[in-house]
């Protein structure tokens, strides 16, 4: 049995929440996102909370019964405060700057690394080795963040390129004489 999918989703104060059949919408301060629930759950509003319950006891409908509640409980985060990555950049010469819409990455290759950021995101670079990725939907959020640090995510040995912040990279000993 899910313990996540038992509680009911509370509506957060300055969000409205509707349920119309399957799909959960909230609108926020900073935005609208709505989410579809799988046809092997039921949901419904009850007393200012969204309450998901799987409608079978099969095993995928008991996996998406949890999944569907962390969903709802995310846009409703997303639409009243929003979610960001926040991603540094260490190495020589290393180092990011916004370009227009664009982020401009110098990450050590013989040229620059253009990234377009996607409608619906903003990007930040309030230092030149650090980059904040914000925005309502935190898939979308964390996709972004996952596709700049794949540009040259972190080697062992020195510990050069983008990572998360707080991130802690295990380092490997260099060659012995």
């Amino acid at each position: 049995m899910s313990r996540i999918g038992k509680k009911p989703v509370p509506v957060p104060a300055g969000v409205t929440a509707s349920v119309d059949g399957q799909t959960v919408i909230a609108k926020g301060t900073k935005g609208e996102l709505q989410f579809v629930v799988s046809q092997e759950v039921s949901v419904k509003m009850e007393e200012g909370a969204v309450s998901v319950t799987p409608l079978s006891q099969s095993k995928d409908a008991r996996a998406k019964w949890g999944m569907a509640r962390t969903m709802i409980s995310n846009i409703f985060t997303g639409v009243k405060d929003g979610f960001e990555k926040k991603l540094e950049i260490s190495g020589v010469g290393y180092r990011a700057a916004m370009q227009g819409k664009n982020l401009q990455l110098s990450l050590g290759f013989s040229h620059e690394v253009i990234y377009d950021v996607p409608a619906g995101i903003t990007v930040a670079t309030p230092k030149p080795t650090e980059i904040v990725v914000s925005g309502i939907d935190k898939q979308v959020v964390g996709q972004v963040a996952a596709e700049i640090r794949e540009y040259r995510s972190p080697e062992p040995y020195k510990g050069k390129g983008v990572r998360y912040a707080g991130e802690v990279i295990v380092r490997k000993a260099g060659k012995k004489k």
